[in-house]
């Protein structure tokens, strides 16, 4: 039986309004004396309650539709979205994010933005209520939780747009307009709201504390803004990443699967890899598109695979060069992955519902003629989180957010840069070992081979154009492998491929490089229409 901390829409004593912020322009509570009662005196499980109306965000921040993780993931060189024979074209959405074509008016650019500051917002709102309730000593560690969390909205701002405005109040004035802050500033914004957070946020990590920012989650979440610190500030800060990532591993509170899987599973929620799960529950988590990867991915044929509730609709597959980088052996390949002849769940072949291949059979191959087109058995498809006999269209697995094999590949990665790539390669030679358990030699990685360059062949490769590029020239382009080998499908590659310096710089499949400035996503056209204080970031109109 799961625990559920992200899914509360109502509380008792509290009003669960949530107020959309359109580029943060209005905030005002209205009627704020009609839901808090003069005579509450909130008990240590109200708090918990009460604070859990500001985590639901996530979720929908991460996994609805064009959220963080397709901007993450569909912009990068492991992910795809072709035009397939039952559409996925959609007026070239999709087509754009892979291009890094994408427009201030394209939903990619918009969502995250609105989601992240509704999220903001309800941290802000459910801050003041406690400050009107309570003694300040009495609600210090609740609010550090709700700083905790808001801080964890604006990383993904900061992630994503870089300069945007930093709010911190409800009670704002009607007509109030926030002034833009540059990205450096939201950086060391961040960075003060959790280094002071830290000490008020309780260190148990238990059923009471998961899918909550404690010290381990918001520890992590300062390593993250470390290791990504000379991206998001033009200062590198790997000492002070290494410094959190040492802090969670002495704590002796977490480990690593013995199977990776295991992080992966339906019933997730008890594993010691996860630091901070987004809890999802298909009896209470209800938008359509709530978690719904398996439905982006798999073919209509599938559903008999697994006796689903809907039908799938076959969109997403892997980049063909991105699985030419695995080893055969890797498990990691072979357990994330769906490929080959498909299959019903009472073991009779599966064939091709629709396009020139109708009748054939359904199985799943290594090749993708171009963006433009494709048939229904191109591409592997995606299975890294389990998709449960009888899943809906909303799977049920909770979706690691942190998790202590991150924590690990960022100390390692600390110490690469600093010179201490021996050191690293212990590490990684770690985390491998579970990916190869039957080719034990497999496992093992030099600091030698981390300091070589990708193994990734980056260039067109689609039936128009084939150009060769390698990967050779990367620096630490062999450890940039193995966080894609580890890390696929958990909406972090371009973040990855930033930090490493290729994201703009390398063509893959049908894309080429647009522009060093798609680094960032514009700030949205609504956001820019509503807010006169805006400045578009560089390159875009």
């Amino acid at each position: 039986m799961k625990r559920k901390y992200l899914i509360f829409t109502s509380f008792i004593f509290l009003g669960a309004l949530i107020f959309v912020m359109p580029a943060c322009t209005k905030l005002e509570n209205e009627n704020f004396s009609e839901f808090i009662a003069d005579d509450f005196s909130p008990s240590e499980s109200d708090l918990i309650r009460i604070t859990s109306a500001a985590y639901g965000d996530w979720r929908k921040v991460l996994l609805l539709w064009d959220g963080y993780w397709r901007a993450q993931e569909v912009s990068a060189d492991e992910v795809v979205i072709p035009a397939r024979p039952n559409g996925w074209v959609d007026g070239g959405v999709h087509k754009r994010i892979f291009m890094h074509s994408w427009l201030p008016s394209d939903p990619i650019v918009s969502e995250t933005w609105y989601r992240c500051y509704t999220g903001i917002n309800n941290c802000n709102r459910v801050i003041f209520q406690l400050k009107s309730l309570l003694e300040e000593e009495d609600a210090v560690s609740a609010i550090s939780e709700l700083r905790a969390l808001r801080a964890s909205y604006y990383y993904v701002l900061c992630d994503m747009y870089g300069n945007v405005p930093i709010v911190t109040k409800f009670d704002v004035p009607d007509g109030y307009l926030p002034e833009q802050s540059s990205r450096k500033e939201v950086y060391n914004f961040v960075v003060k709201e959790l280094e002071e957070s830290i000490p008020y946020l309780t260190d148990e990590n238990n059923a009471e504390t998961y899918g909550r920012f404690n010290v381990w989650a918001a520890r992590t979440l300062l390593a993250k803004m470390y290791l990504n610190a000379e991206v998001y500030s033009g200062t590198p800060q790997w000492d002070k990443c290494l410094a959190q990532c040492d802090s969670i591993i002495q704590s002796g509170k977490f480990a690593l699967e013995p199977d990776q899987k295991n992080v992966f599973i339906t019933e997730n929620q008890n594993s010691n890899e996860i630091i901070f799960g987004i809890s999802i529950d298909e009896n209470y988590t209800t938008d359509w598109n709530a978690f719904d990867i398996h439905m982006q991915t798999l073919q209509p044929a599938n559903q008999a695979t697994y006796n689903m509730t809907h039908t799938p609709w076959g969109g997403m597959c892997a980049v063909p060069q991105f699985i030419d980088t695995f080893d055969p052996e890797d498990k990691r390949l072979i357990n994330n992955f769906i490929y080959g002849q498909q299959f019903s769940s009472s073991g009779d072949s599966l064939y091709c519902t629709m396009g020139e291949l109708t009748g054939e059979p359904l199985a799943y191959i290594n090749e993708v003629p171009s963006i433009d087109r494709s048939e229904e058995i191109h591409g592997y498809r995606f299975g890294k989180f389990e998709i449960a006999m009888g899943a809906s269209n909303i799977l049920n697995n909770d979706f690691p957010l942190f998790r202590y094999a991150d924590v690990l590949m960022m100390k390692a990665e600390c110490l690469l840069r600093t010179g201490y790539e021996d050191e690293a390669a212990q590490i990684v030679t770690e985390i491998r070992r579970r990916a190869f358990p039957s080719a034990s030699e497999k496992a093992v990685v030099t600091g030698e081979e981390l300091l070589q360059g990708s193994v990734y062949d980056y260039g067109l490769r689609d039936e128009n154009y084939t150009t060769y590029e390698g990967g050779n020239n990367i620096i630490y382009g062999r450890f940039l492998d193995e966080l894609g080998w580890e890390f696929n499908q958990e909406g972090r590659r371009r973040q990855d491929m930033i930090r490493f310096g290729i994201f703009t710089e390398k063509s893959w499949f049908s894309h080429s490089p647009n522009g060093d400035f798609r680094i960032l996503y514009p700030i949205p056209l609504s956001a820019m229409e509503t807010n006169s204080n805006l400045v578009q970031n560089p390159g875009y109109k």
